[in-house]
């Protein structure tokens, strides 16, 4: 990314957003049903607000554009709408365990990792706040603070403090520990983000998050999300998800196979 590019958005951040309304009939779902259906027609998204779904037809699971047999690339238990989510396992999982300990005062981000006993690999002085903002997402570093400072696995934190009270039932971590979940968990996720208050992530911990964090270094990032055009922020770039809290505008998008110029036209399709 370039200096000009990164500067474009941070900009992008600021401009102000008039929050887009529900899809209706021949709406936007129907529009950003088109752009999927033309690159890869198996993929699974949804699109929302602080409600929830715009609508019925703003949540597609997985091969639904595809046909029965989902061109036969579609496997039994993506059908069944438990996908592959481990590309998303950053967002889902270590960032709101690591907002509910910093909001607990059991983390201070800008606090070398050795004074919790972890991170001893690292070079010195390595924080949690240089981790949440490194480019490749979360370090078994990061996840290891967290599980020290918890107590426990991280899966089993994450399922009792975040997906259940949020409802996120079919999350979870798989045998060979890949992050599996519907699209509906996902919605639910991206729903609270943009909730005033109440639930497990904090609207203070998505402000900090949400918001640059690396002063003038390039690329730009917040903690874990990364800036995007629109005024939104993203995180995967397989499965992905995007979130705007100033237009009121999430979405996630779960392709059967990586594409950036899908990943494109369904965000400036949605938000644009």
């Amino acid at each position: 990314m370039t200096l000009q590019s990164d500067r474009a958005g941070q900009a992008e951040q600021s401009e102000p957003t008039t929050p887009r309304t529900a899809a209706g009939p021949g709406g936007d779902a129907d529009r950003i049903r088109e752009v999927v259906r033309d690159a890869d027609p198996g993929a699974a998204w949804a699109v929302g607000g602080p409600d929830g779904p715009d609508g019925p037809d703003a949540v597609v699971e997985a091969g639904a554009d595809a046909g029965a047999d989902g061109d036969g690339d579609v496997d039994a238990g993506d059908r069944a709408g438990v996908l592959d989510v481990g590309g998303l396992a950053g967002v889902l999982a270590v960032w709101p365990v690591i907002g509910i300990l910093v909001d607990a005062g059991e983390l201070q981000l800008h606090t070398p990792l050795t004074a919790y006993g972890a991170g001893g690999e690292l070079p010195d002085g390595t924080t949690a706040h240089q981790l949440l903002t490194h480019g490749s997402g979360p370090s078994p570093a990061l996840v290891g603070l967290a599980e020290r400072l918890c107590g426990g696995p991280l899966a089993g934190f994450a399922a009792d403090r975040v997906w259940g009270p949020l409802g996120m039932t079919r999350t979870r971590f798989a045998a060979d520990g890949t992050l599996r979940a519907p699209v509906a968990d996902l919605a639910r996720f991206l729903s609270h983000l943009l909730a005033p208050a109440g639930g497990p992530v904090s609207p203070a911990w998505t402000a900090q998050s949400l918001r640059i964090r690396t002063g003038e270094l390039t690329p730009a990032r917040g903690l874990l999300w990364h800036p995007a055009p629109h005024g939104a922020w993203s995180h995967g770039e397989g499965p992905a998800l995007w979130v705007s809290p100033r237009g009121q505008r999430w979405a996630a998008l779960l392709p059967t196979t990586p594409s950036a110029p899908l990943r494109t036209a369904f965000r400036d399709a949605v938000f644009g």
